[in-house]
């Protein structure tokens, strides 16, 4: 049986419906879970053949690494990060890119009970030190890739609590630098899971994972030990993995999607993961490796479909693909549509946030793929849609999509590390505020309007950026849109739209009137942007959400 199965208490087939689903769901675990010791480890002796990890490199190398494999390797590392000093308890940053060493690293500090905190390549000296100083870390594994050790040095004067540094592929090794791979080779593979208080139990600090910060600093979101039990949604069931399977989720190691797409879930359903580390999203080049690798699963955001739609899908053999899952902003229709006839399959959203696991979603096959809807509430969250005063509104009215707190939930953060009036902010009143508007329809299908912050009010109307941003992408000249309000003496606000143009368009009065009829004609006309901008790109944040705030600066 799949090593899900000692957690549920049953297969994921046993269920004929969602509604039985949610009424039989119950996650049970030891007291002292860990993933890496009851589940990699578990499948690293008894499946210890069976693939763990493809990865390939930019440079077309490929790495097959085998559950014994991982498990022997996280034992080096963990031996590694021993013998420089970690122990448990300290926050470790890991600087990785799609590097196989990042799972290496992952499962180590697990076993340790050290702190993971993951950030991406991209930042810059600022990001650094904000991150090492609201942490408190105490070592940095950075890539040796481009200029990040450079950065890094640059803000060492102001860390106050880094005493290690590691990089990776030697480089700066000896200059300050510890040799990340050297280490990890001279290691011993040998390790044993701790006893008494140096054991981890399911309710320690397992990571502390940095906010998106579109609006502010990013804040620090904590989770527990049992955070990767929540991933059983995302990935057994939502994102269906193949025992045997292999899947792919599109997503740099410096995301939390990385850990719903490329570690947990897809474990705890026995496949292996696919690890492209690529500089430079292709749709052509995506869709080469679905089929020469034959993936069975895969997620990506929809971005990510619209670029692989416009290229000539049909002339690869994807044969091997069994389920197609999204999330991240709205699915359009067309590329819904589009997907399912090039390639036979529909595409299953999901949502959820850093704070959460998958907590709505479509669930094949006990939901229908509704194009742009959110899916349902997933089993193991009580979800709904309330008011400002926290009371649950009427199918079809907008509202904050809310968790009612009660028992225990896997998946759900603890809380805002350091931070406890944003803690208590987002606690309140019974249930765990999510921040971001939906409105629910007649079948119970939750469909998103934007984060509370960016709603606009205009002559009456409650208008969110997603919906209007999702129609403009659908127009043949809009490669990206944001949209944002401004203020307007009569109304209040203006609907505002900032467009970055595909190749071969150019901005016009004669392209704007065009890009308002089709909003007009695609969506309530109250909503069309009054107010229309062409620019040639898009202020985000690193791990590439939009910044309304700035637009709207």
């Amino acid at each position: 049986m799949p090593i899900y199965e000692k957690f549920i208490g049953m297969h994921r087939d046993d269920c004929k419906s969602l509604k039985e689903l949610t009424e039989k769901f119950e996650i049970k675990h030891a007291e002292n879970f860990n993933f890496a010791y009851d589940v990699l480890d578990e499948l690293g002796k008894t499946v210890p053949d069976k693939l763990c990890m493809l990865w390939v490199g930019n440079d077309g190398e490929e790495k097959r690494i085998s559950f014994s494999e991982m498990m022997i390797y996280s034992n080096k590392t963990a031996n590694y990060f021993k013998s420089l000093g970690i122990k448990k308890g300290d926050f470790v940053l890991l600087v990785l890119k799609r590097s196989y060493l990042f799972w290496y690293a992952m499962m180590a500090l697990h076993k340790i009970g050290a702190i993971a905190v993951q950030a991406t390549h991209l930042l810059q000296v600022k990001d650094y030190v904000y991150r090492c100083n609201a942490a408190g870390l105490k070592m940095a594994v950075i890539t040796g890739d481009g200029d990040c050790t450079e950065l890094f040095d640059q803000g060492l004067e102001e860390y106050k609590t880094v005493e290690l540094k590691a990089v990776t592929k030697g480089k700066n090794a000896g200059k300050g630098w510890h040799d990340f791979e050297a280490g990890i080779e001279n290691a011993s593979e040998e390790w044993s899971r701790p006893t008494g208080s140096e054991d981890t139990a399911a309710s320690d600090t397992m990571l502390v994972s940095f906010s998106s910060g579109t609006t502010g600093y990013p804040k620090m979101v904590r989770h527990d030990y049992t955070y990767p039990l929540g991933h059983l949604m995302t990935g057994v069931f939502w994102h269906r993995v193949i025992d045997g399977g292999l899947h792919f989720t599109i997503s740099d190691t410096g995301w939390l999607k990385s850990l719903w797409g490329k570690m947990y879930g897809q474990w705890l359903g026995e496949s292996a993961v696919f690890t492209y580390d690529f500089e430079k999203f292709s749709g052509a080049d995506i869709l080469s490796k679905l089929e020469k690798y034959k993936i069975t699963t895969f997620c990506a955001p929809p971005t990510m479909y619209r670029f692989m739609v416009i290229e000539d899908v049909p002339s690869y053999n994807l044969c091997a693909l069994k389920h197609c899952c999204t999330a991240g902003e709205a699915l359009n229709q067309d590329i819904f549509v589009k997907w399912k006839e090039f390639t036979g399959l529909n595409i299953y959203e999901g949502f959820g946030q850093t704070e959460t696991t998958l907590c709505c979603g479509t669930l094949y096959p006990f939901s229908e793929a509704v194009p742009g809807a959110m899916g349902l509430p997933i089993p193991g969250y009580d979800i709904v849609v309330a008011d400002e005063d926290g009371k649950e509104v009427p199918v079809g009215v907008s509202g904050e999509i809310c968790i009612r707190l009660g028992k225990p939930i896997k998946g759900l953060y603890k809380e805002y590390y350091r931070d406890s009036e944003a803690t208590a902010n987002s606690f309140r009143g019974g249930i765990f505020h999510t921040g971001d508007i939906v409105y629910r329809d007649e079948q119970g299908y939750m469909w998103y309007v934007g984060r509370n912050d960016d709603i606009i009010k205009s002559s009456g109307y409650r208008i969110g950026p997603f919906e209007v941003e999702s129609v403009l992408s659908e127009h043949p000249a809009v490669m990206e849109a944001a949209v944002t309000g401004v203020p307007d003496p009569v109304r209040g606000f203006n609907v505002k739209a900032s467009i970055v143009l595909k190749k071969g368009f150019a901005p016009s009065t004669m392209l704007v009137k065009e890009i308002q009829d089709f909003v007009k004609k695609n969506t309530a006309p109250y909503k069309y942007p009054r107010v229309v901008e062409f620019v040639d790109e898009l202020p985000k944040t690193i791990s590439g959400k939009i910044r309304r705030v700035e637009l709207r600066k």
